[in-house]
């Protein structure tokens, strides 16, 4: 079974040595080296001074990765269905609540609790960009990217709206970080359109498959690939910038992988 064709219109990565797309399209590419360095967060401008305080890297994260990919499809995001993905969310609030938890005190501040809701980005998405068009907020472990990108060619596709993907993943601090070692933090934005529009980079169309998911010939790269989930889309990226048709597959569930062709 495969999905009809969507239209990719925006895009961006942030990442470990790749603080852009047109940066990572190069490594990708292999005009230029992958060299892992760690990945400077902007605050976030579109958010009143109080909440703009209160959040951390996990929305920061989100939000650059978001308005990167709308600037590139020069979209209005208060118009955008969103789709917020994350294996964790937010790492850093999660492991200070538990640090509480375990102490003597036990007194969780308020602002520590909302953001620890897993929606909380999709909550700052909204604050931050007028938004109130459909949002939803998934995770579903390493596969979590994939899910992403059905959900987003579902929404897109029963709305007959675009929609934008924010795939994120940030790193636990010890001791959880030996539970679930992600070594840096990473996203990963897409606008997507149920038609051609004059941004449209590329068309995609998704379908379920067995075959063995993709990896990248990169060690490094590779690298990032194994251990971040919003990395899990460096074999279609790299697609992508290298400008050609093709076809990839992305891991998702154990006995079910997802193909995505690419068209010009």
């Amino acid at each position: 079974m495969s999905t009809a064709m969507i239209y990719l219109d925006g895009l961006s990565v942030l990442g470990p040595g790749l603080p852009d797309w047109g940066t990572a399209a190069a490594c990708l590419r292999g005009e230029r080296p992958f060299v892992a360095a760690e990945l400077a967060l902007p605050a976030v401008l579109a958010l009143p001074a109080t909440e703009r305080r209160r959040v951390g890297t996990a929305v920061k994260l989100a939000m650059a990765t978001g308005f990167a990919a709308v600037a590139d499809a020069a979209a209005d995001a208060a118009q955008l269905v969103n789709v917020f993905s994350s294996t964790g969310g937010d790492c850093d609030n999660c492991h200070n609540l538990l640090e509480v938890l375990a102490s003597d005190e036990r007194l969780i501040s308020p602002t520590r609790f909302h953001n620890s809701v897993h929606n909380a980005p999709a909550g700052y998405w909204g604050i931050a960009t007028g938004c109130t068009a459909a949002s939803t907020s998934l995770c579903a472990y390493d596969a979590t990217f994939a899910a992403a990108l059905i959900e987003t060619a579902t929404q897109v596709l029963a709305s007959g709206q675009a929609a934008v993907l924010i795939a994120f993943d940030t790193a636990y601090p010890e001791p959880l970080y030996r539970q679930r070692p992600i070594p840096y933090p990473m996203g990963v934005g897409m606008v997507l359109s149920p038609q051609r529009t004059a941004a449209s980079k590329a068309a995609l169309q998704l379908a379920f498959t067995r075959d063995e998911a993709n990896v990248m010939a990169d060690a490094g790269l590779e690298g990032l690939r194994q251990t971040i989930p919003a990395a899990r889309s460096l074999p279609l990226l790299q697609l992508l910038a290298s400008g050609q048709p093709g076809r990839v597959v992305l891991e998702y569930l154990d006995d079910c992988q997802l193909a995505v062709t690419v068209s010009a």
